[in-house]
């Protein structure tokens, strides 16, 4: 008796690959690692920015909505300048997609939402990471997508 398998899309490649993006040095490393993937699969970037709730932030009256919204157009904003000055050169399809919460299950519904074929993000630059897990530990751990962790 032939073994059911579970739905397969159907194609040999990443269709779509999810970059976590915060604008630190490790993202901007992880999005350029991912962008170079879905350039040479031909696959869609998905470039992901979680903006973080803070309802402390909120509660001292800090306008942290519009701080994050202002961090997520100048993401967008470098992202085009380099897909400009790369044209013709390095050319990938790319999106930037915004999603609220914390980080990791910002870039866990993004990567549903977006049927991620894999997800891409950068090591964690915090130190207590090594003790308490980081986003990426925990999106390996989830072990829904293939994840690359670039350092």
């Amino acid at each position: 008796m032939a073994e059911q398998h579970q739905f397969e899309r159907g194609t040999d490649g990443p269709k779509v690959i999810v970059a976590g993006m915060d604008g630190s040095d490790s993202s901007w490393r992880a999005t350029s690692y991912a962008a170079g993937l879905a350039r040479r699969q031909h696959a869609l970037l998905a470039v992901v920015y979680v903006q973080p709730v803070l309802a402390a932030g909120a509660a001292l009256g800090a306008p942290v909505a519009d701080t994050t919204d202002e961090i997520a157009e100048d993401l967008v904003a470098q992202i085009r300048d380099a897909a400009e000055r790369l044209k013709g050169i390095f050319e990938v399809r790319w999106e930037f997609h915004t999603f609220r919460g914390d980080a990791y299950n910002g870039l866990v519904k993004a990567a549903d939402e977006l049927k991620a074929d894999a997800v891409v993000v950068g090591a964690s630059e915090q130190a207590g990471h090594r003790f308490i897990g980081s986003v990426a530990i925990r999106l390996v751990k989830a072990g829904r997508w293939p994840v690359t962790v670039v350092p």
